[in-house]
């Protein structure tokens, strides 16, 4: 079998082991249509007060239960990922499959990179699907809810833009992908290097550091750069709008060219390959548990 070929089996194998990849996400999203389900009974009501509104108000308005649901299948994607990173390759450690699988032709770099690709590449990729399918059926929902007030059904559709909304959603799932790059290697390495209780060797050091740094200088420079770490990409990512105002365009508030610019990011993913690069050595090296 070819490299490519290895790769897209490696990455058939995750998910094969990992339901919880698709799982939760889909699990989360069903939970957030049920409840927008029941919040249709007021629809009618809050649509009619919209209607007062400016455009821009109005598409704040309707988008807000759509940015909602997509925020939180995001977050979940995230804790799906760091917590699949932790196991992935302590786990064939720990039920010592990895002797099986190093006994197949298939290079510790294949494997490492088909890890490291399920939160990088796949994730994402299945997230944006979910979110824009979740999108729909609350779109058809609300615009059966809405028959009998054509103003309404009219104001829906026509203040919600969707293309841009699912442009601006994908080039965001990208973002954080490359900003969480270092997080993930970080998580796998410590994966292939821990014999027991992952979690707290990838996390705890950090926090020890920085409760130390605060109790005895009174700073906290450790903790504003984990805090940059999780959710400085949105910064860089995009034009964050003062408290009250609105855009109709959602692509405008998108600034591609200052986040491809900023050191932080190359800088986060030269950690990424390095610590992937020490995960692989370790995943040849090291024994089951």
């Amino acid at each position: 079998m070819n490299t490519p070929s290895n790769m897209v089996w490696s990455v058939r194998r995750e998910l094969w082991e990992n339901r919880s990849i698709y799982m939760a996400p889909v699990i989360v999203a069903a939970v957030m249509q049920f409840g927008f389900l029941i919040s249709t009974m007021t629809l009618p009501r809050r649509m009619s007060a919209a209607l007062a509104l400016d455009p821009a108000k109005q598409r704040v308005a309707i988008e807000m239960p759509l940015d909602m649901t997509a925020g939180l299948i995001i977050l979940t994607a995230f804790i799906v990922g760091v917590f699949y990173c932790l196991d992935a390759l302590h786990g064939e450690r720990r039920d010592r499959s990895i002797l099986f699988w190093k006994s197949l032709p298939i290079s510790d770099r294949t494997a490492v990179l088909s890890k490291a690709g399920i939160p990088l590449v796949v994730l994402p990729l299945l997230i944006f699907a979910i979110i824009v399918a979740t999108h729909l059926i609350m779109l058809l929902s609300s615009t059966v809810v809405l028959l009998g007030n054509p103003q309404s059904v009219a104001m829906l559709w026509a203040r919600l833009p969707f293309v841009q909304l699912w442009l601006a959603l994908l080039y965001a799932l990208v973002a954080i992908a490359l900003w969480h790059a270092p997080l993930y290697a970080w998580f796998l390495l410590v994966s292939g290097w821990a014999r027991r209780a992952t979690f707290l060797w990838a996390v705890f050091p950090f926090l020890a550091i920085a409760a130390f740094e605060k109790g005895a200088f009174n700073t906290s420079y450790v903790a504003s750069f984990l805090k940059y770490l999780l959710i400085g990409w949105f910064a860089q990512a995009f034009v964050p709008h003062e408290h009250g105002s609105a855009t109709i365009d959602p692509l405008s508030a998108l600034t591609p060219g200052k986040f491809l610019s900023t050191p932080g990011l190359w800088i986060g993913l030269a950690f990424a390959a390095a610590f992937l690069a020490a995960a692989v050595r370790l995943r040849r090296y090291r024994e089951p548990i």
